[in-house]
């Protein structure tokens, strides 16, 4: 670390102000220290500081982390670039995530690692060009998330990196079609298990007879065809990350034998009565509402609060429009060179006409639309007749006013346009046919 620097360390226990001190004397120029934050706004124009290490508790019985997200408020106002690493004696992931979502740089936990402690200040204090270098530098498998350029997505891509080197249980929510699965894998290489290759489980696609026999594992003769032992998908992922995707299809009485296994750290494979230790990271998706489910008695809360310890609500498209057409520029590289159609690039009125419309279908929807004018272009520039797309701006009225009513009217009208050919609504609505034939079982249809 460069020692021409100066911290503002606060926090008001004596012998940790004298602890932090004495370690980091020979990491900054100047160690500012303070015992109570009344102070930190005239401290932080006297001495300009490279960065501030807050307490989140001043008040004696008061642990809440309030206050300090009140003062970490206070120094964004006036100092919005200026990096804050938060101080806490509690490992509360879910402050220190709200912390870090309205501005913090990070954060650290008491009693703390002086090596952790100093590596956390160097990176906090790092100019971001210098950070995403060293990021780069790291070994791990290459990344295909798209982050865009919007302030919603740069704020989710900032969480992601902070939680996903933890071992949190992450819900991850959002419409179809925004990239759940694709933010999991994301979290995956972005953490320590990224070694091992993440196992992925579509929930709707998995039948009820068999949800045991999938997830923990069977061995051989425990049932008709069970001609061998058998892993399940939470041994395979042992080590690494298990992704349950379409988490809210999970039928209410198979939802306790899903919670006993996560509360115990174990399985037993159907016909066994051993259980075998489980080691994994688990990342759930769905574009229910699992709250609202919980209401209705549909869904347990106490397997929403094994699920939750992290959620993170990925925006849909029409409320990040900066990043409709770099992704629209994605997708038509790749389609191109799919295709072997050369160059191709959008016409003004085809930028326009994209831009202005709802995408209701996100990012799925957006890739299906670009591929079928790459395919069908003559021409080096897409013109804007080749994406025949509503230019309502506003969700119509007839549209679903839940997530659920919203996919069901999807479906339906998936079934009209392909005259019942089920193969082709599930290729058309990106999913496979048995996730299609739980959703009409589920919806009616």
């Amino acid at each position: 670390m460069n020692k021409k620097r100066t911290i503002i360390v606060v926090d008001d226990n004596k012998g940790v102000l004298t602890a932090v001190q004495m370690l980091l004397k020979s990491h900054f120029e100047q160690v500012v220290t303070l015992s109570s934050p009344t102070t930190l706004l005239a401290s932080l124009r006297e001495v300009n500081p490279s960065i501030v290490l807050l307490d989140m508790n001043f008040t004696a019985g008061i642990n809440t982390g309030n206050e300090g997200l009140f003062w970490l408020h206070e120094i964004k106002k006036q100092h919005p670039t200026l990096p804050v690493v938060l101080f806490t004696a509690y490992a509360d992931i879910e402050l220190a995530v709200r912390g870090i979502k309205e501005g913090a740089a990070d954060f650290v936990v008491k009693p703390w690692d002086n090596q952790k402690l100093i590596e956390t200040l160097d990176t906090a204090i790092l100019p971001q060009k210098n950070i995403k270098k060293r990021k780069q530098s790291i070994e791990q498998p290459a990344s295909s998330m798209y982050w865009g350029s919007s302030h919603a997505m740069e704020n989710l891509r900032l969480l992601v990196e902070k939680v996903a080197a933890t071992d949190a249980n992450i819900l991850i929510t959002g419409e179809n079609g925004t990239g759940k699965e694709m933010l999991a894998r994301e979290i995956h290489r972005l953490s320590k298990r990224n070694k091992e290759a993440l196992v992925a489980v579509d929930m709707g696609a998995i039948t009820e007879s068999l949800f045991e026999s999938e997830l923990f594992g069977h061995t051989k003769g425990s049932f008709t065809d069970a001609h061998a032992d058998r892993q399940g998908k939470f041994e395979t992922a042992n080590h690494s990350t298990l992704f349950l995707d379409e988490i809210g299809n999970l039928p209410f009485h198979l939802q306790a034998k899903l919670l006993t296994a996560l509360q115990r750290r174990s399985i037993i494979q159907v016909g066994s009565n051993e259980p075998i230790p489980i080691d994994i990271r688990l990342v759930s998706a769905t574009n229910r509402n699992l709250n609202e489910m919980v209401r209705k008695e549909e869904f347990r809360e106490d397997l929403l609060y094994r699920l939750n310890t992290i959620h993170i609500e990925i925006p849909p498209l029409r409320e990040r429009k900066e990043d409709i057409i770099p992704l629209t520029e994605l997708f038509i590289d790749r389609f191109c060179k799919q295709y072997d159609k050369g160059n191709i690039t959008l016409s003004s009125a085809a930028k326009e006409r994209i831009i202005k419309h709802p995408w209701y279908g996100n990012i799925r929807e957006l890739e299906h639309a670009i591929e079928k004018a790459v395919i069908i272009s003559d021409t080096p520039t897409i013109p804007a007749e080749l994406f025949t797309l509503p230019l309502k701006t506003t969700m119509p009225e007839e549209a679903a006013s839940t997530l659920e009513e919203m996919e069901m009217k999807m479906i339906q009208k998936a079934i009209e346009g392909c005259n019942g050919n089920l193969s082709a609504v599930a290729a058309q609505l990106g999913i496979t046919r048995q996730t299609l034939y739980n959703k009409m079982k589920k919806f009616g249809l």
